[in-house]
C-alpha cells in the first residue's frame, strides 16, 4: 500500500467537508480505509502508486475518483449506486453510498479507470460572480467596450459571464437569465453602474469540452458534487446558454494562444482572464505565460488597454482565493477581492 494515496484521499475529504459536500467527505474517508485494507480502491488508484502527496493533489487524483463514480451515477448504468446517491427531497447517508460505490468499483473497474485516466475538467459557473467585479472595474476605468479572452476555459461557461444574472447580497446586476449566480458579498460593491458591452469573446483550453457531445457534457456535470443541487442546476442552465449562443473553445496551448490571439486592439479594452488554473501549471509554463501577457501589456495604450484578471490562490497561501487585476498602460497589480473557491462568497477590497 502506497503511503501517500490514503492521506491524499483524507486531505481532499477535509476540503470537501469545508466546501459543503458531506457525501464526498464521507466517501473519501471510507475509500482511504478501503485503500489501506487492499480493497478495490487500491486497484483503481494503482496507476498513481509511488507519487508524493503534492503530486497526487496536483493531479487531483481524489477528484478523479469522485468524478468517475458520479459519472457512473449520471449514466444510469448502475441503478443501485444511483439510488444510494443524493436526490432532492431524499435523505442520504455517506456510508450507504460508499457501500454501493465499493461494489461498483469492483464491478465497473475498467469503466471507472478509463474515466480517471483523463485529468479533471471543471467549469464552476459561479466563479463568474467572483470575476464580475474585475470586468466592471475594467469597463469603468477604461470607458471602453470589452474584448474577452479566457484561458483554460474548459467548456467555456464563464465566457458567457455577461449573460448571467447576479445577486450580490441583494444588489443585482445582469440581464434576465436562466442562470442566477448568488454570492454572499461583503465590503463595498464593485461599480455595478458601469457601462458594459462585450464586443468579442474567445477562449482556449488544452483539452476543451465539446458540449454538443452528450458524453463530454455528462463528464463535465459529473465533477459537480452530487449533494450540491444548486450547483448542478446552475451548470445545466449554463450549458443551455452556451449551446444557445454557440460558444466555442479552441484546443490550444495557453501561452501560444495568448501571445497570438489577445493582442491589444484600438477602441476596446482587451481582458485576459482565468480562474483556478494557474496552480496546475508547471513553474516554467507560469513564467512563460506571465512573460507573454506582460509583453502584450507593454504594447497597450490608453485607446487599446490590456487587462489581466484572475481568480487564483496566492503562491504563499493556497488555502485562499484572490481576485487580482492588472491594467496596462501602467501595469499596477491590485487585489480586488478574497473569494470562495466556488464563488459562493466574496470580500471586496478593490
Amino acid at each position: 500500500m502506497d503511503s501517500a494515496l490514503a492521506p491524499s484521499l483524507r486531505l481532499q475529504a477535509k476540503a470537501c467537508l469545508a466546501l459543503g459536500s458531506p457525501l464526498h467527505a464521507g466517501v473519501l474517508d471510507l475509500a482511504a480505509d478501503d485503500l489501506e485494507a487492499g480493497g478495490p480502491t487500491a486497484r483503481l488508484l494503482a496507476p498513481w502508486t509511488g507519487q508524493d502527496l503534492r503530486a497526487l493533489m496536483a493531479a487531483a487524483v481524489p477528484l478523479r475518483l469522485l468524478g468517475a463514480l458520479h459519472d457512473l451515477v449520471l449514466s444510469g448504468e448502475d441503478p443501485a449506486l444511483a439510488d444510494a446517491y443524493p436526490q432532492p427531497g431524499k435523505a442520504f447517508d455517506a456510508g450507504s453510498a460508499w457501500r454501493q460505490a465499493r461494489r461498483a468499483m469492483a464491478q465497473h473497474g475498467d469503466r471507472l479507470a478509463a474515466f480517471m485516466d483523463h485529468e479533471p475538467q471543471t467549469n464552476e459557473v459561479r466563479r463568474s460572480a467572483a470575476l464580475l467585479g474585475g470586468f466592471l472595474t475594467v469597463a469603468r476605468e477604461t470607458g471602453l467596450p470589452l474584448r474577452c479572452f479566457e484561458i483554460a476555459a474548459s467548456a467555456g461557461l464563464n465566457l458567457s459571464w455577461d449573460r448571467y444574472r447576479y445577486d450580490l447580497s441583494g444588489s443585482a446586476w445582469g440581464p434576465d437569465s436562466p442562470v442566477l449566480l448568488p454570492s454572499d458579498w461583503s465590503g463595498a460593491l464593485p461599480p455595478l453602474d458601469a457601462q458594459v458591452r462585450v464586443v468579442h469573446r474567445q477562449a482556449c483550453d488544452r483539452r476543451p469540452v465539446d458540449l454538443k457531445d452528450p458524453v463530454q457534457r455528462r463528464r463535465l456535470v459529473a465533477y459537480v458534487w452530487p449533494d450540491q443541487f444548486d450547483r448542478l442546476e446552475r451548470i445545466r442552465a449554463a450549458i443551455d446558454v452556451a449551446l444557445a449562443n454557440d460558444v466555442n473553445v479552441e484546443a490550444a496551448d495557453a501561452v501560444d494562444w495568448t501571445a497570438r490571439s489577445a493582442r491589444p486592439s484600438p477602441g476596446a479594452a482587451t481582458v485576459i482572464y482565468h480562474s483556478v488554473f494557474w496552480q496546475y501549471m508547471p513553474a516554467v509554463s507560469q513564467a512563460a505565460l506571465r512573460q507573454a501577457i506582460e509583453y502584450l501589456g507593454a504594447s497597450a495604450t490608453n485607446d487599446a488597454p490590456l487587462a489581466w484578471l484572475r481568480m487564483e490562490p496566492p503562491p504563499e497561501n493556497t488555502a485562499i482565493m484572490e481576485v487580482r487585476l492588472t491594467i496596462w498602460p501602467g501595469g499596477e497589480e491590485r487585489i480586488l477581492a478574497v473569494v470562495h473557491a466556488h464563488g459562493a462568497s466574496a470580500r471586496w477590497t478593490g
